[in-house]
């Protein structure tokens, strides 16, 4: 079984931002260092 971490409120901003700058999925993945997965799920 996996452990999974929840994302922090920075990480989350990151995320909003790269993604209002239309940056694909699994390039915020490698830049904020989760996996895509990780970010299908918020």
């Amino acid at each position: 079984m996996k452990d999974y971490k929840q994302l922090t409120k920075i990480q989350r901003c990151q995320i909003e931002s790269l993604k209002k700058a239309d940056i694909k999925q699994k390039d915020i993945a490698l830049i904020i260092g989760v996996s895509g997965s990780a970010l299908s799920r918020n």
